[in-house]
């Protein structure tokens, strides 16, 4: 009876331990400020259909290179394509890639991590010595390396950032999941009869999936910037599907003549990842215990 009281009672520390995380979360405006900016790039992406004015692969010859305007708000590329509508488009592409790498990486890192800090021995260092093999080639070398193999289209981009950011979820789960599973409530989940699977899913994950979410996030910015650097050297969704690193290479071209292609897709790479970099460091402050008592 004292073994199921002690499960029930390390949940509703859990629960509380949210509702303090919460708090913490909103008494750091900042995060705030880069939740709202994130979902208003991510409601101008999602309403791209709606609000762009102009097709984004429209080609209007006779426009071409026309500085911003009341015809055209942010200008035209070299083929007279409208730029607005261009980075409203490529921002769903930006944000499909981004966000899907990184919940794929942050499913298989976390389960690999957990499974490695819980069961421990061969099945630990066979797991991590893997990880950290993966983790000896730079992120934007792996990425180039898995590309330059598989091809460069939608799917194998986002296999290639999840690639390289799977072992930053591993390693960040491991830890936490040795720590926990030292615990009392471990203990009495073993001397109910649990299952593994279900200790690791029901008892452990939940008190390590702070720190994932928290590297997600941070990661998500990350995962924008490669996209944006693989499309940018031709290693993206292929033309003329409209992406941001896509576009920012085909202003290059033409910086001079026109640097408003280029200057403003960059800003919008810029605003996406500084809003998830605040949403990041709001998450970590509110979710370590150290700098939420502070």
């Amino acid at each position: 009876m004292n073994t199921i009281v002690n499960v029930a009672r390390e949940r509703g520390a859990f629960a509380g331990a949210m509702v303090e995380v919460y708090h913490a979360f909103n008494v750091n405006k900042t995060s705030w400020v880069g939740l709202a900016i994130f979902l208003a790039v991510c409601a101008l992406a999602a309403l791209a259909p709606v609000i762009a004015p102009y097709d984004p692969i429209e080609q209007h010859i006779v426009d071409a290179l026309q500085a911003p305007s009341d015809k055209y708000f942010l200008g035209t590329d070299s083929f007279g394509r409208d730029i607005w509508s261009r980075i409203l488009w490529g921002g769903r592409i930006s944000l499909f890639v981004s966000i899907t790498s990184i919940l794929i990486a942050m499913v298989i890192g976390g389960s690999l991590g957990v499974l490695a800090g819980y069961k421990g021995g061969r099945i630990d260092q066979l797991i991590m010595r893997t990880m950290d093999v993966l983790l000896s080639f730079p992120t934007l070398v792996m990425g180039l390396l898995v590309v330059a193999v598989l091809g460069a289209n939608l799917t194998n981009l986002i296999v290639a950032i999840a690639l390289t950011v799977v072992p930053k979820f591993a390693r960040i789960a491991r830890a936490p999941t040795i720590a926990v599973k030292e615990r009392d409530f471990i203990e009495a989940c073993h001397a109910l009869g649990y299952s593994d699977a279900r200790i690791m899913c029901v008892h452990i994950l939940p008190n390590v999936i702070g720190e994932v979410l928290v590297l997600g996030s941070l990661w998500a910015a990350t995962a924008v910037r490669i996209e944006a650097y693989l499309s940018f050297i031709g290693l993206g969704v292929k033309p003329p599907t409209p992406t941001w690193g896509g576009i920012i290479r085909e202003g290059f071209e033409t910086i001079l003549d026109a640097p408003w292609i280029s200057v403003y897709t960059g800003l919008a790479v810029l605003i996406l990842v500084f809003s998830l970099n605040l949403l990041g460091d709001g998450l970590r402050d509110a979710i370590d215990p150290k700098l939420r008592s502070s």
